[in-house]
């Protein structure tokens, strides 16, 4: 009986826009600029429970970083995230292994100007009015505050809620409202020494139902996007207030 392969797929990924790869997809992102830090966002797509182990290169120096993603029925599971610094590499390729079966992933990238394709998320200003705005997944939102005090709120009534925002060479992945399980295991993963700084990438975590915190404009743009399930989604929200 005569068996056909299926053929993998080599992408490019210079526009860091959502994806799925399957086992034995590749896909390359060759423009990551210096001093810039980047969020690779992981999500299962398989609709099952098997976990999908997600290789990262990032250097021919240095060994592939493994990331794990966990399974999960229903596409209902949180994003994994790796981080990676432009400094580091121009270059990086994210796969899944050709013996990965069925296992399945979507991928995107972020940061203050990825991904420049935003097809297939939501890509918005944050208006500084103090409007709570709705912060579902595959949610993108940017601004550029003004030289004042602003203040930030990420809020979520019924669910843990996980976010990640991003200024040029730092991130913040904040955990809002946590259940006693938090984070998992592996799911935010720093890939190379610039990652890997003291205050590159900051994990804020809170038990009560929102984060809030007063900051200033200094010219450069904020990122702001959803690293959880759509479920866990659904009561989040986002605001800015000038004040």
């Amino acid at each position: 009986m005569e068996s056909f392969a299926i053929a993998a797929a080599q992408i490019n990924w210079n526009g860091g826009q959502r994806i799925t790869l399957k086992a034995g997809d590749t896909a390359t992102c060759t423009v990551l600029r210096p001093g810039q830090l980047y969020g690779i966002f992981i999500y299962n797509s398989a609709q099952n429970d098997n976990n999908a182990a997600v290789s990262v290169v990032w250097s021919n120096s240095q060994p592939p970083a493994s990331i794990t993603v966990p399974g999960t029925t229903a596409n209902a599971g949180q994003a994994s995230l790796g981080f990676v610094s432009g400094t580091d590499t121009q270059t990086i390729s994210v796969s899944l292994p050709s013996n990965s079966g069925i296992a399945q992933v979507e991928i995107w990238l972020g940061s203050t100007s990825m991904p420049t394709n935003t097809s297939g998320l939501t890509n918005s200003p944050l208006q500084a009015n103090g409007e709570q705005y709705p912060f579902n997944k595959y949610t993108r939102y940017y601004a550029v505050p003004p030289s004042k005090w602003m203040n930030l709120t990420i809020a979520s009534k019924t669910t843990q809620f996980i976010s990640c925002q991003f200024r040029e060479a730092k991130a913040t992945v904040f955990v809002v409202n946590e259940t006693s399980n938090g984070l998992l295991a592996g799911q935010v993963t720093n890939i190379g020494p610039a990652a890997q700084q003291p205050g590159a990438v900051t994990i804020t975590a809170t038990q009560i139902q929102s984060i809030s915190y007063n900051m200033q404009g200094d010219g450069t743009q904020y990122v702001w996007m959803d690293a959880d399930s759509q479920q866990n989604s659904q009561s989040a929200s986002i605001a800015l207030q000038s004040l």
